[in-house]
């Protein structure tokens, strides 16, 4: 078996696994550079701001609810590069009216310039969901049996890698909002680059009949994986993990401005390193598998996410404050012996959170055909967008009732043992 770092060196996978990670890596150099600005330049109001961002998170999923089935059948139906080819050409413009919007906030018009970087998002969410489908759909294709699992674990590795640059080119670029848009538009204009050297992917089977009824087709489509165990226990594992993602991915810039008391470089550091914890996960689950699609490790990595949560949490309402009402800057951080237990801790998160997910998504694109996998990826999202805007609902709400971010952590710890119990589910049900 071809050792899945090996893959990079191939020209049916190269131009894919640069262009969805310079894809993942401009969403979140926009959104996080949006959040950064809003929480720390805007609002000053941590209720306001778990709001804001919450809002911002349920507008990049809402096109994944509603478009996710259309995506799905034109995937199935299309060759898969020239929808790349597509999507990329789409994007170039989604930065320009983005960076728009970013430019007239910074000349002081940050209510106007919000509206439109909230537009930008919703478009953003948009373009994913069309490119979602295509990125797992088409490794089957390209890929032999054997490769599938680590080619998707690249992926994924390289998914959250990106978040990471994303996320700290964002901290960095936060103070100058101009250059933030810049690199964004630059980046859409080599991801259209990279777009156009994917190899042909035609489609598998016969040509569907579209159905371009978002609610009939979205049914249709979740109801269609229902008869398949494996596939529909995976699918409800992966939504109910994103479900937790959602809730600590909007409480986490309010958390570490009004309970650790740092700055927006922090703020992105943070983030960050749950990124690269998530990559990490996803290359050890792939080595401890040899290979083998298996929900085995599945149910024992994501008790342990809990017991770090909790571990996490405590870190968390135990930290000494900045005095005098300031932020700590990076320097000042790491300064405090405590930083390095909440960056270990967070790590240990995100490192159980990638081993849990990444072999669930093995089982969407090869528990059916080829000519099917586009539609099976498009039912998971339309499941895990459902999930995250639960998740989003649920931050508001407790926010309402006078819930602070490092209570939510505890709300979160909870959840990952009902993730265990659905992973436990798949393992008797496939392995």
């Amino acid at each position: 078996m071809l050792n899945a770092l090996g893959l990079l060196k191939e020209r049916r996978f190269l131009p894919l696994f640069v262009t969805q990670f310079l894809g993942a890596f401009n969403d979140n150099l926009f959104k996080t550079a949006m959040v950064l600005f809003a929480t720390y330049s805007i609002f000053n109001d941590a209720h306001v701001e778990e709001n804001f961002n919450a809002l911002a998170t349920g507008l990049g999923i809402i096109p994944f609810f509603v478009l996710s089935a259309l995506s799905g059948q034109l995937a199935d139906t299309y060759d898969k590069a020239a929808m790349i080819r597509i999507v990329k050409t789409a994007e170039i413009a989604l930065m320009l009216f983005g960076g728009a919007g970013m430019m007239i906030a910074y000349l002081g018009f940050s209510q106007v310039g919000l509206v439109i970087m909230l537009a930008t998002v919703l478009g953003l969410g948009i373009h994913s969901t069309f490119f979602g489908p295509i990125k797992y759909a088409i490794l089957p294709q390209h890929l032999r049996d054997d490769e599938v699992l680590g080619g998707t674990g690249l992926v994924e590795a390289a998914t959250y890698l990106s978040i990471l640059l994303g996320t700290v080119t964002a901290g960095w670029l936060a103070h100058d909002i101009r250059i933030a848009a810049a690199t964004c538009f630059g980046v859409a204009l080599i991801g259209w680059v990279t777009g156009r050297m994917v190899s042909p992917a035609p489609r598998a089977g016969p040509k569907l009949k579209i159905n371009y009824n978002p609610i009939t087709a979205s049914w249709r489509l979740v109801n269609a994986t229902l008869h398949i165990p494996r596939l529909f226990l995976s699918i409800c594992a992966i939504s109910f993990f994103w479900m937790i993602g959602a809730i600590l991915i909007i409480i986490f810039p309010p958390m570490v401005k009004n309970v650790l008391t740092a700055d927006a470089m922090v703020a992105s550091l943070l983030t960050a390193t749950f990124s690269v914890g998530v990559a990490i996960g996803s290359v050890v689950i792939n080595a401890m598998l040899n290979g083998k699609i298996s929900a085995k490790y599945s149910p024992m990595s994501v008790i342990l996410m809990a017991a770090i949560l909790i571990a996490f949490w405590f870190e968390v309402t135990h930290w000494v404050p900045a005095p005098g009402g300031r932020f700590y800057d990076i320097a000042e951080f790491f300064a405090q012996t405590q930083a390095w237990f909440v960056l270990a801790t967070l790590m240990a998160v995100a490192i159980t959170g990638g081993m849990f997910v990444v072999p669930l998504y093995a089982f969407l694109t090869t528990t059916v055909s080829k000519d099917q996998t586009a539609r099976t990826v498009a039912a998971n999202n339309v499941v895990n967008s459902g999930a995250m805007v639960i998740g989003a609902t649920i931050v508001i709400g407790l926010s309402r009732v006078g819930f602070g971010s490092e209570k939510m952590l505890l709300v979160v710890a909870a959840m990952c043992l009902i993730s265990a119990w659905i992973a436990q589910k798949l393992h008797l049900a496939c392995d």
